[in-house]
């Protein structure tokens, strides 16, 4: 099954895809897409360590998730992905759009053939403020037409917030 969790910062997104990655009692592997070059995102990564469970496997994957997804998915297997937009945006800030549209036309290609349990997680950041810079709007767009693309998808579709799930596409919660 492929879902995709969606919420704002801080909506309990994350925590719920663990719980959903730890419901399925297969063996998990975290794919993180985040790059700590700050002490804030380095403390954000220890406190997402820090909730895991031990033995769960790490791949820590910035750009190419297609290929990450390939190499670890297995029918016996769960992977949790998180976060697509931090994904997205690493690949904005490489200031090279042919990479972008090879990444993720890549991954749209892979994910209806993976074997077992895939969980994705990404910020929903079309419900803010319309961002005021060329950079932030092309984020925006970016994230909204990979969110729909994913949402076609997936089995599963959840909007988190407050910590609580709405889903949107298959099975309730």
């Amino acid at each position: 099954m492929l879902q995709l969790i969606l919420g704002g910062a801080r909506s309990g997104k994350s925590r719920l895809a663990e719980k959903l990655a730890a419901d399925t009692r297969l063996p998990v592997t975290y794919i993180a897409t985040s790059q700590p070059i700050d002490g804030e995102m380095n403390q954000r990564v220890a406190q997402h360590r820090a909730r895991r469970p031990a033995e769960w496997a790490l791949v820590e994957e910035p750009l190419a998730l297609a290929q990450a997804l390939r190499e670890n998915a297995a029918t016996d297997r769960c992977l949790l992905v998180d976060c697509l937009t931090l994904w997205l945006t690493n690949l904005l800030m490489l200031d090279d759009p042919e990479w972008l549209i090879a990444e993720r036309e890549a991954l749209l290609d892979c994910i209806s053939a993976l074997p077992g349990e895939v969980i994705f997680v990404s910020n929903e950041t079309g419900m803010g403020v319309v961002p005021l810079g060329e950079l932030t709007r092309r984020y925006v767009d970016e994230a909204g037409w990979l969110h729909q693309a994913l949402a076609e998808r997936c089995q599963r579709v959840v909007l988190t917030v407050a910590g609580l799930p709405l889903t949107l596409k298959g099975t309730a919660l």
